[in-house]
């Protein structure tokens, strides 16, 4: 499939030879640094460097000997789905002091290292900025004792400095994710859907502290995710006399015929006076105040430990790769920088600029600054904080705007995770904004056989975090029943439309703009919000359901490499869904470590096979022991599943054995992740709010009438912002006869796969390289992405 042109970095001519990079964890662990590492080890080989590992963070680099070890291609085999760090990591009071990090210089200048990759948080971070600043000095030192040569000076002059962020509790600014607080996320999240459970059961309130000393990212986002009651985060203290207004919303929730309650409290929350409130504070006001039956749960350390998500593996592992090129164009005038992520694109930024911009989030907080701590943290922070207010707590009836309009939210193709979350979304939103809310069951079939009904506020709790559609979905399009769904728009007086859904929702906005010709009921606001496994929506690099089907893959494939595990050599064929779109097989294949993926944008033929397998072949005489190899389901209609597997069989025999697994429906199946639970409840609840815009602006004569391209539109996410397109203008993007976009930005990853699977190919770089500032409130609206 034709790509845009642009700037590509080959294998010939990428410039590492005779440049030794170094790679350390510091601080807390997180899941994610081991993928992170193995990227920089790989790449760093890939490109002709000497990479090392430090081993126990500052401490090793400090103590030197057996610490500083070389790295080879094999001594980072099998780490990717391992929680924590491999490496170690230590907190180390020596290298705070000059004398500590005079050793490390020298130790450092034996092996030649010019060039540290640091894992950590900002402390990490700042120490290695310093290092740096000293490093001159240190060598000038080092000369004076006549520890190194005097022309060390000369040939070492400067320390090159790349940081990546690892810290569960995504407390650093400039970045909207960090590596291990997705995955700290899942571990919040699958304990919150086992206790609702039981909570459920005897009628009980649970009171949760999470981590989060002085960020309240994990509190504010699982609360988001479960449909929490309360959340305290050190950021927003509640208002003085919360403690009557949490009371007075538990008890309104248990009379609604709730029969539990969750609250969730970030470790470090605070009052307006900076006194610490924790759970036992929380559980003895509940009881005293309502006689619920309370408990409390504190997560801990457990939230750091387990495997990473699909997500953290993906991010770690560009972030990794991205770290080694900053090191490949660093000179002596380049400042540290740490490699970010903004919205779904790869960015550097000036490691100071972020610490600095850190602490002052901490100084807002000390000084009872606490909108300005908000903002100081991000668009995407307070973006989830507006967004939890909104839907946690519903107005009094007297406070809502009286808009008169009807809005429809309707569900449309296969079921995906997070679907349930996005119409809880727009429904809670809908009756913020003064609008009377209708669901449609079963899709436009449901709509022409008139299955809507209105939906109120309590009728979606709990939503959130349930699987496929409750609402019921179907793949029907609307031409087939347009007379009848024009009816049920007369006799309903719909006057927008919200579609959660795949391509055939696409498609249906497509016929439903034609339709306005001949029926004036589809001359009102339309959007719909992209929700598919397979994640082929023209006009957005991402959909609710891709994440929890990613995830589902990631962990089937760890489970059968480790099938194999104390076993002869052995190489496994996965075929993924996606239809013609090969984005589950890429993206999967980046986060289990395959040697190759098969998909239909990459056309490949039996010469591509045969040098797979050979490429496999060598690696299993000299290292690996288990092969992973994903084929997308329509990547080629004569090369199939089957064929693949009989091919590797024979050419494989006496080196390894093959397997197959067709992993099916299960990809579309559970519970949504954490990412697809706040993609989908931010993504719909900014599409609903366009409505009312739209409504309002289309107003005229006493009815709404919306006939321009401009109200028929997709919210997507585009690089590094969520985006309203016209659907008419992405008919050209679209390659209609495979459902798939013209150009999908997830291929420059492939590259990516198959350095880190020992494979000489190009790596496309067009999105790298330039070094940007942090800017307050960047533009990024949306958490996470580069999985994405």
């Amino acid at each position: 499939m034709a790509q845009p042109q642009s700037k590509k970095i080959f294998f010939e001519n990428l410039s590492g030879a005779g440049k030794a990079i170094a790679v350390l964890t510091s601080g807390g662990d997180a899941q994610g640094m081991n993928a992170a590492v193995r990227a920089v080890v790989r790449m760093g080989l890939y490109v002709g460097a000497k990479v090392y590992f430090i081993h126990e963070g500052y401490q090793g680099m400090v103590d030197g000997g057996e610490n500083i070890e070389e790295a080879s291609w094999e001594s980072v085999s099998s780490m990717l789905q391992v929680g924590g760090t491999v490496i170690g990591s230590a907190r180390c009071k020596e290298f705070r002091s000059h004398e500590g990090r005079l050793k490390a210089a020298h130790n450092l200048v034996q092996q030649g290292i010019t060039n540290l990759c640091v894992i950590g948080g900002d402390g990490s971070l700042t120490g290695a900025n310093l290092f740096r600043e000293e490093w001159n000095g240190l060598l000038t030192e080092l000369v004076e004792q006549g520890s190194i040569e005097a022309d060390a000076v000369q040939k070492y002059s400067a320390l090159h400095i790349v940081g990546m962020v690892g810290s569960i509790d995504n407390d650093f600014c400039g970045t909207d994710m960090t590596i291990g607080t997705d995955s700290a996320l899942h571990r919040i999240i699958e304990v919150v859907d086992a206790i609702m459970t039981t909570a459920q059961s005897h009628q009980r309130t649970f009171v949760l502290e999470v981590m989060g000393r002085h960020c309240g990212y994990l509190a504010l986002v699982s609360a988001l995710a479960c449909g929490a009651d309360w959340v305290l985060i050190p950021e927003m203290p509640p208002e003085d006399g919360w403690e009557d207004t949490m009371c007075e919303k538990l008890s309104a929730n248990r009379a609604g015929m709730k029969r539990l309650n969750i609250i969730i409290v970030a470790e470090g929350a605070i009052d307006r006076s900076n006194r610490p409130i924790t759970t036992d504070n929380i559980k003895d006001l509940v009881v005293k105040c309502l006689g619920f039956d309370t408990r409390v749960t504190i997560l801990g350390h457990v939230q750091r430990g387990g495997t990473p998500s699909a997500f953290d593996r993906i991010l770690a592992s560009r972030m990794g790769v991205e770290a080694v090129l900053a090191l490949l164009e660093t000179t002596a005038n380049t400042p540290a920088c740490v490699v970010s992520l903004c919205g779904n694109q790869s960015v550097r930024l000036p490691l100071m600029e972020c610490v600095q911009m850190t602490q002052e989030v901490q100084r807002a907080m000390d000084g009872k600054r606490f909108e300005e701590a908000v903002k100081l943290r991000g668009r995407s922070f307070e973006n989830n904080l507006k967004t939890y207010k909104l839907l946690a707590h519903r107005k009094p009836e007297s406070e809502l705007p009286v808009s008169n309009f009807n809005v429809a939210v309707l569900n449309v193709g296969a079921p995906s995770a997070g679907m349930n979350a996005a119409v809880r979304s727009a429904v809670r939103v809908g009756i913020s904004e003064g609008h009377k809310m209708f669901a449609v069951s079963d899709g436009f079939e449901g709509f022409s056989k008139g299955q809507i009904k209105e939906v109120k506020w309590a009728d979606v709790g709990g939503w959130t975090g349930q699987g496929g559609s409750l609402l019921g979905t179907k793949r029907t399009l609307p031409a087939k029943h347009v007379d009848k769904i024009a009816e049920q728009m007369r006799e309903h007086n719909i006057n927008a439309l919200l579609i959660v859904g795949g391509f055939e929702a696409f498609l249906s906005l497509l016929e439903l703009l034609t339709a306005r010709g001949k029926y004036d009921e589809f001359c009102v606001p339309m959007v719909m919000v992209p929700a598919t496994v397979s994640n082929n929506v023209p006009g957005s690099d991402l959909s609710i359901g891709a994440d929890t089907a990613l995830n589902a893959i990631t962990a089937t494939c760890d489970r059968i490499k480790q099938s194999a595990s104390g076993t002869k050599r052995r190489v496994f064929i996965i075929e993924t869904m996606g239809g013609y779109c090969g984005y589950l097989a890429s993206v999967g294949g980046l986060a289990a470590g395959a040697d190759a993926a098969y998909i239909y944008e990459e056309p490949f033929d039996i010469r591509d096979l045969q040098a797979n397998v050979e490429h496999l072949t060598e690696k299993m005489k000299t290292s690996i022991q288990r092969g992973l190899v994903l084929r997308n389901e329509n990547c080629n209609e004569n090369y199939t599943t089957d064929f693949i597997y009989q091919l590797y069989s024979e050419e494989g025999r006496g080196v390894f054995d093959s397997r197959k697994n067709v992993l099916g429906h299960m990809q579309q199946g559970g519970a949504p992740s954490p990412f697809d639970r706040n993609f989908g409840t931010k993504i719909s609840a900014k599409a609903m709010q366009w409505v009312t815009k739209k409504l309002v602006e289309t107003f005229r004569q006493g009815r709404v009438f919306a006939n321009t391209e401009d109200t028929c539109c997709l919210l997507g996410m585009r690089r590094r912002a969520l985006v309203f397109q016209p659907v008419v203008q992405l008919k050209g993007e679209t390659d209609f006869v495979h459902r798939i976009p013209k150009e999908q930005w997830w291929l420059k990853l492939r590259p990516l796969m198959k350095i880190l699977a020992k494979y000489k190919t190009s790596y496309d770089v067009s999105d790298s390289g330039q070094l940007e500032h942090v800017v307050r409130n960047r533009p990024k609206e949306s958490d996470a992405s580069v999985t994405m």
